[in-house]
Formats: C-alpha cells, structure tokens, sequence
C-alpha cells in the first residue's frame, strides 16, 4: 500500500488557485469579446444588457450592423474593428428572452442557453485566432463561464508544438458576480479534466500512470490518496476483479481518495468509478473498426477523480470516499474463457458468459468492499453497457437508484448544469434474469435478449452492502465521443467528460441544502 496526503489545507469559500490549471496564459495576442442577444416576437434581436453598454460606446456600430441578421439560437455572428480594445466581438444568439425551467424538459433552458451562446460565441473567437476572451456574465456567470470554457477544450497534447493552438485565456466581462464565475470555472474545469483523462491514448494512462496522475491532481487540495497493489487485492480476496484483469500483462490498481469536509462522525457519500483504460471486450473481441473509442472506457474512473478535486476546491462540507478500479480487459493465454466462473468478495459466484461484460464483474468486489465505510450510499460511475446509445441516441445519464430522495436530488442537479438524467428500473423481474440459474448465484449476462442496462444494474445489486442506498450513473452513451446532438458547447469528436457537472452539482446540495449562494 502507497499512502500520500498534502499538508497544505483547503481553506476559505473557495480554493482559488493562482493560475487556472486548464488554461494558461498564452502570450499577447488577438482579444474577442462575446456578446448575447435575444430573439424578438419579430424576429428581430434585442441586445442584451452588457451588449447595449457596449454599443453606447462604439456609438450604436453593433446595432447598426445586426439590422436584418437573423442569428439562430445556438450561432453566433463576428464582427471585426468595431473599437481599438478588441479584434473581433462575436453576437451570439440567446433564444427567447422569457427562457425558464422547463418541466417536460426537465431543463434549465435559460442556463443552457447561456451555456450555448458563450460557448458557440468563444469557439468562433478561437477560430478567428483571438487568444484572449472576455465573456459577458449575461444574467448567470456560472452558466456563462461553463460554457465558454468546455468550448475551447480541445485534446492536441501530442501534436507537434509548432503546431498545437495556444488555449485562449477566458475571462468575464463587465460584470462584478466573481463568485459564481469562479464556481463555473471550477466545474468546467473538473469536467474537461475528465476528458483529457478520457482522450489519453491507453499505452499512456495505463492503471500505474492513472494512480500516479491522481496523486499529482488531488494531493495538492488536501485530499489523501491510498494506492493498492495486486498483492493487497489477493490478500482482500478481489478475485472477481483479478480474474476479469488477468488477460492483461499491465498491473491492475485500486486507489482509495478520502476528502474529508463533514464532521467527523458524518457517514461519508462513496463515489465509486469503473477505469478499464482499454477495453478490447477481452475474448469476445470488439469490432476492430472504431475500436480505439475504448480509451474512454476510463470515463467514470476519469469522472470521480475530477469529481472530488472539484469538491475540495469548492470546500464543500461533506465526506466523500472515492474508489477506484483500474484494469485493462485484454486478450491472452491468461484472459478468462467464456464460462469461467469466479467468486467474488461477498461469497458468491459469478459465472462469465461474456467478457465483454467486464465493468460489472469487477465493480462487484469494489462494492462488497465498500462496506467497510458505512456510506450514506454508494454512487457508481460506470461505462457497463451500450443499450442506452441504441435507445436514446444521444441520451441522458442513465440512473439507477434504491433512493428517491437521490434520484429528485439528481434530477434537480441534471437540470440545473443541463447535463440530465433518466430513472430507469430496478425490477425484480431483471434481478431473476441474473440469478435465476443452476450451479452458480450469478451471471453476468442474464436471461433472454435485449434489457443490457437494466441488467447490468440487476447483477450489481447483488453486491451492494446491506441496508445501502445505491445509485448506478451508466455512462456508455454520454461519457465518451460528443456526437454534437445538443450540448453545443462540447466540441463534435472529442470526450465529453459527461456527467461531471451533475454530479458536482447534486453533492453541492446535498453539503448546501438550504442555500442558493456559494458560502457553503
């Protein structure tokens, strides 16, 4: 076992970090301004009230140009030598100014409409080369600053540096509301620090250089990180787990992170996520076409270390217990057949009829271990199954959940970042179809065609520890590639690092129940 804990405490609302790690400042060069405008009744648009200052001061050219533009919501619109302070300003369109939650969406539209008008409005700056943003707070700074950040994201860490793009600096805009700027930045920031995790090649973020990145990221806020071997795990019977990793001839990890924020007898939340660094399906070989999308296979490993760094720099008053499961799923003379069959760490059997199967299988042992904590619940981020992308196309967060204090906890946080979810069941009828066998307790298949989600989350509550809430994040459809349906300011073809936000969110009400301001 490796120990590691940073001595330097979190302290204060915030933990403001002196230079924002995500984006750096990049040498002097061009600078953009985004501005909001809404549509009319007309058909018209109607700046904003940041946009209007401004136009007062180029002596109403803003206006004067926009006349007869119709921008669709979503777009935004260049201009350039309006004034000598920046080298373009892009319009972007907002929608409707009336814009609210709305109850059959289950959607905050006027935060994600922000969230789209400063993404699509500083993408089209970074197109144009500006290398420094100003983003105006429209009527939300977190939604703004959101937005705006996961849009400019972009993966080019191995590309010639001659050639890579210098990541534009993001700031707000005319606009005292810092607090709620920073906390957007903050939770962009977590959220593409998931993709990067998620976007690295497999033969460099293998499970020993994912435990040593967890390290390096979280130490430094103050939350302790524990790294276990494979010897601890035999000494702790993982045997599912070591026998779904066994194909690989890379070691598998478990790591433990604990932020303690709460008192110190308060039950802490366990977030636990699946890291399969690649994921080949094992025997049951996946296509070869498109194959290398399995590097994101880490997405709920990558989401739960950026969940709780996110957590410590917010200093939110709550326990948290993070765990991590690190394997590769590969194919060898070692890799387990088609019917092997194993025993878990709670006692009973799992026979393997499908190794493609594997995040279940080895998120069994995690959660039988995960009763040593006492949790409040246990949530698990997890890629176990791809119906939901042949279901919803580009879907929710699929939800699984024993609790339904979790699930509207969730559906209020979904709707808030406008990363949703969607409760779906835990029926006993799909429990019988993982159990109801000869010679073995459980498969990690099931009975009969069809239903993949919802089994996956039948075979897990097999493990869960008794009298535990639980809650399942399947994240197949959402935690990989950005298909660019919805969700404008993620950039089509790269990692959405899906649902950090939300998550971050919802263990924010929980720690902050009866306040909307940031001075938990």
């Amino acid at each position: 076992m490796i120990r590691h804990k940073s001595l330097n405490a979190v302290a204060g609302a915030f933990f403001i970090p002196k230079r924002l790690a995500t984006f750096d400042c990049p040498p002097p060069g061009k600078k953009g301004l985004v501005l909001g405008a809404y549509e009319t009744c007309e058909g018209t648009l109607k700046l904003t009230e940041t946009a209007s200052k401004f136009d007062n001061c180029v002596c109403g050219k803003l206006s004067e140009l926009l006349k007869g533009s119709k921008i669709p919501r979503g777009k935004a619109q260049v201009f350039g030598g309006l004034n000598d302070d920046f080298s373009y300003v892009a319009v972007a369109c907002l929608g409707p100014e009336s814009a609210t939650f709305h109850p059959v969406e289950a959607l905050d539209q006027c935060k994600e409409f922000i969230r789209e008008a400063a993404g699509v409005g500083a993408r089209s700056l970074q197109d144009m080369g500006a290398t420094h943003i100003f983003v105006e707070g429209f009527t939300n700074t977190e939604a703004s600053a959101e937005g705006s950040l996961l849009s400019v994201w972009k993966y080019q860490d191995w590309r010639n540096k001659d050639d890579q793009e210098p990541a534009p600096k993001i700031e707000l805009y005319d606009n005292d509301d810092v607090q709620w700027w920073l906390k957007g930045t903050i939770g962009a920031e977590s959220q593409n620090m998931a993709r990067w995790i998620s976007e690295c090649p497999s033969n460099l973020m293998t499970p020993t250089l994912f435990c040593q990145m967890a390290i390096e990221y979280l130490c430094p806020c103050g939350v302790e990180v524990e790294l276990r071997d494979r010897e601890w795990m035999e000494a702790n019977h993982f045997n599912a787990f070591l026998t779904m990793a066994r194909g690989s001839c890379q070691p598998p990890g478990f790591a433990e992170l604990k932020y303690c924020g709460g008192k110190e007898n308060e039950r802490p939340v366990v977030l636990m996520g699946k890291g399969s660094t690649f994921d080949t399906g094992g025997l049951n070989l996946q296509p070869p076409k498109g194959m290398s999308i399995y590097r994101g296979d880490i997405a709920g490993a990558a989401c739960v270390v950026s969940v709780i760094k996110a957590v410590a720099r917010l200093n939110l008053p709550i326990n948290i217990i993070g765990v991590l499961a690190l394997y590769e799923n590969m194919p060898s003379g070692l890799a387990l057949k088609h019917g092997d069959v194993t025993m878990s760490r709670n006692g009973k059997t799992i026979r393997i009829e499908d190794p493609a199967n594997d995040g279940r299988v080895i998120c069994a042992d995690c959660l039988a271990y995960c009763a040593r904590y006492k949790p409040a619940f246990i949530m698990t981020v997890s890629t176990s199954s791809t119906g939901l992308n042949n279901s919803f196309g580009t879907p929710p967060n699929g939800l699984f959940t024993t609790s339904d204090v979790c699930w509207e906890e969730l559906n209020m946080a979904g709707a808030y970042t406008g990363d949703r979810v969607w409760r779906l069941p835990l029926w006993k009828c799909f429990r019988s179809r993982v159990t109801n066998y000869e010679g073995v307790d459980v498969v990690n298949t099931g009975l009969g065609r069809g239903g993949g989600p919802c089994l996956a989350a039948a075979f897990l509550m097999e493990f869960v520890p008794a009298q535990c809430d639980f809650v399942l994040m399947e994240v197949s459809a959402t935690g990989l590639l950005h298909r660019e349906a919805g969700m404008r300011y993620l950039r089509k073809g790269t990692m959405t690092g899906r649902p950090t936000r939300t998550i971050i969110q919802f263990l924010y009400q929980l720690a902050c129940p009866h306040t909307n301001k940031c001075d938990c």
